[in-house]
């Protein structure tokens, strides 16, 4: 496995997963790497990712040679639900050699890669294997969004210590200040994330994920 693939998940679904993997790549690319992502798995569309489309507009850039040839989205089902729902739905099973197969292409022609999953952690590909199975199978490098709405504390520790459990290396921990709520709540989850961080996972970086306008 090349060393210069990430994985890209969070505390749940709608924590920022696609924002933050489209500002990293921008940050990436703004040192001067050449930087693609890739969906792991796309639900709810059908011949194209919403989820790859928003990361070129967060990075700048146009339409892929790589997005047109399916690379980026080498699994999409039609149904906007878990992975292995969409799947059943659809009548197919994800073909997982597909998509390592697209994400070793896609190391070769680029510097990073960036792989965003679907929802947290302990989402389901299969009935019998978790998106963190996936990741630690592969050895990828994890990049966790978390953010400050009420429950995050108690959600990033549980996924912190599941991480730990699976020596997965935490790379980077982006703070999501945007999908937070009330003030109070998100200043303090933040400061108490980032101390737990750096009190267990002293060499993760932290980033905080700023508002993105597209």
């Amino acid at each position: 496995m090349r060393d210069n693939i990430y994985f890209v998940s969070g505390i749940d679904t709608n924590i920022g997963k696609s924002y933050a993997t489209g500002y990293l790549a921008r940050l990436w690319q703004e040192k001067g790497e050449r930087v693609i992502t890739q969906k792991l798995v796309q639900t709810g569309n059908i011949g194209f990712s919403e989820d790859i489309e928003l990361h070129r507009k967060i990075m700048g850039i146009e339409k892929t040679i790589e997005d047109k040839e399916f690379l980026t989205m080498p699994e999409i089902f039609s149904y906007p639900c878990s992975p292995h729902l969409a799947a059943k739905i659809d009548n197919r099973d994800i073909d997982f050699d597909k998509i390592k197969n697209a994400t070793q292409v896609l190391s070769q022609r680029y510097d990073k890669v960036i792989i965003e999953g679907a929802g947290g952690l302990m989402v389901p590909l299969r009935e019998d294997y978790l998106t963190i199975d996936y990741i630690s199978e592969n050895q990828y490098p994890l990049i966790f969004v978390t953010g400050g709405k009420l429950g995050s504390i108690n959600h990033t520790i549980l996924s912190l210590e599941a991480i730990a459990s699976r020596n997965i290396k935490l790379h980077t921990l982006i703070y999501n200040s945007s999908f937070g709520g009330d003030e109070i709540i998100s200043k303090d989850s933040f400061e108490f994330i980032k101390n737990y961080t750096k009190r267990y996972f002293p060499y993760t970086e932290l980033i905080i994920l700023p508002q993105i306008e597209i």
